[in-house]
């Protein structure tokens, strides 16, 4: 198979996964909608909230992706196994008790975040219950990360399609009560997306450890399983999870800086980031491949196989940044078609804030991939939390505060400084890249120790 057939085997089913999830989810945002420029603005706020909960504890994940991919690489099964079953239990217990606070205390949470009352309001039933769907999320995520880095990326591929379509279905039909369904509006929502994360947690689970057998469910059966094992995988997923932390944190705060500005602000910030995901993931697969794939090589002790594949990986980037960048900005054209019930002040800093993140996206997706892929396949952790605290809490959010508080640019001018952010990320992470000693990482020959 030639490199190029091996990249897209991997990338391609990962990169249609998340267009179609986004896709659907970007469906739900219309079909939220329809309920009013609130509305929108109160779904966007919750699920940014909800998000920094996912992702950081779905640095888990990453570390398991990571691990799983050098024990494939040297044909370690039980190592691979006890990976596994640690990182599904470590998640599981990291996020139970802030699912729970989140649930009792919804509104107070919102409200303390920063949501205006209405919005706080409006959002709060739909949080309530979207936010039980995370636990079962991370845990999908963790075994979807296992297939990708054993061969079977299609299958978290197929499994996302039928959930996400189901998603779409239930939550128009509760949000506006179809036939003899009740109209639930926003909580509507939240319910769709509870069923769809515990359904696509069911299908993987079975698969995983039934149908194909790629795992079995056992925890470290040695005392030496805690250094080769249980060590690796903490010492990578803590300091992933806190540049994740990082990371949507300061989505986060961006979204309080819209708040700040007001309502269409927010709604606006939210049609552009849901629509921007449906694009920049046609890219996100190539993250995930150069995790599979240095990790492969990295178990077999190749060091300049992994430098090729970062190489190749890197080009393929550069393409797909490009296209789906520049349609992204093209999709501008429909916002006025699809959203019919904001105001014009939403349509017109939506559109401008598409066509500026359409130009940037490029320097995004390499970004994604260096960050997200090369450094951690690379144990270089700390050269990812750098890129990501410096980027956004040093030059990004102060810039965001200034440009969009203190100046006639408002809702533009933050938009404006979040493309400085990621051009002095990509800057911050080429560097950090250029020292990943390859050589000494390979010299391992397969073993899965940091």
């Amino acid at each position: 198979m030639t490199p190029r057939r091996e990249i897209a085997r991997i990338a391609v089913p990962v990169s249609l996964e998340f267009v179609i999830m986004l896709v659907m989810n970007f469906v739900n945002q219309v079909i939220v909608g329809g309920l009013g420029t609130v509305a929108i603005a109160a779904v966007g706020f919750a699920n940014s909230l909800g998000f920094i909960l996912f992702v950081t504890v779905g640095a888990v994940g990453a570390s398991t992706a990571i691990l799983a991919a050098r024990a494939f690489g040297s044909g370690k099964r039980d190592d691979m196994d006890a990976t596994v079953t640690t990182a599904i239990s470590l998640a599981i217990a990291i996020a139970a008790p802030f699912v729970l606070a989140a649930f009792l205390w919804t509104l107070q949470v919102l409200e303390l975040a920063g949501a205006s009352p209405e919005v706080a309001a409006e959002g709060s039933s739909y949080f309530r219950i979207s936010i039980l769907a995370m636990i079962p999320g991370i845990v999908a995520a963790v075994l979807s990360g296992l297939m990708r880095s054993t061969g079977f990326p299609k299958v978290p591929m197929y499994v996302t399609v039928v959930t996400v379509v189901l998603d779409s279905v239930i939550a128009y039909s509760l949000v506006y009560g179809v036939g003899p369904l009740p109209k639930l509006g926003v909580l509507g929502a939240g319910i769709a997306v509870l069923t769809a994360n515990a359904l696509k947690l069911i299908v993987l689970g079975y698969l995983a450890f039934g149908r194909l057998d790629l795992v079995s469910w056992h925890f470290p059966r040695h005392r030496h399983s805690v250094r080769t094992i249980v060590r690796p995988l903490i010492v990578l997923a803590i300091p992933l999870g806190i540049t994740e932390l990082f990371w949507t944190l300061g989505i986060f705060l961006y979204n309080v800086i819209f708040q700040r500005l007001g309502n269409d602000s927010l709604a606006a910030a939210q049609i552009v980031a849901t629509l921007e995901g449906v694009f920049i993931v046609g890219s996100v697969g190539l993250m995930s491949a150069s995790t599979a794939l240095i990790g492969k090589a990295i178990g077999e002790g190749d060091a300049p196989a992994a430098r090729a594949w970062i190489s190749r990986v890197g080009r393929a980037g550069l393409v797909t940044g490009v296209v789906f960048g520049g349609i992204y900005a093209l999709s501008a054209l429909a916002i006025p078609v699809l959203f019919t019930e904001v105001s014009d002040e939403v349509i017109r800093v939506a559109t401008i804030g598409i066509v500026i993140n359409g130009i940037i996206q490029a320097v995004k997706v390499r970004n994604m991939i260096v960050g997200a892929g090369v450094l951690p396949s690379g144990n270089d952790v700390k050269g990812v939390i750098l890129g990501d605290v410096f980027s956004t809490f040093v030059v990004g959010l102060p810039l965001a505060l200034f440009l969009g508080l203190s100046t006639p640019l408002l809702a533009i001018g933050i938009f404006l400084a979040r493309v400085v952010e990621e051009v002095v990320k990509l800057g911050i992470f080429s560097w950090r890249q250029s020292r990943v000693n390859w050589d000494a990482l390979a010299a391992e020959h397969g073993a899965v120790t940091v």
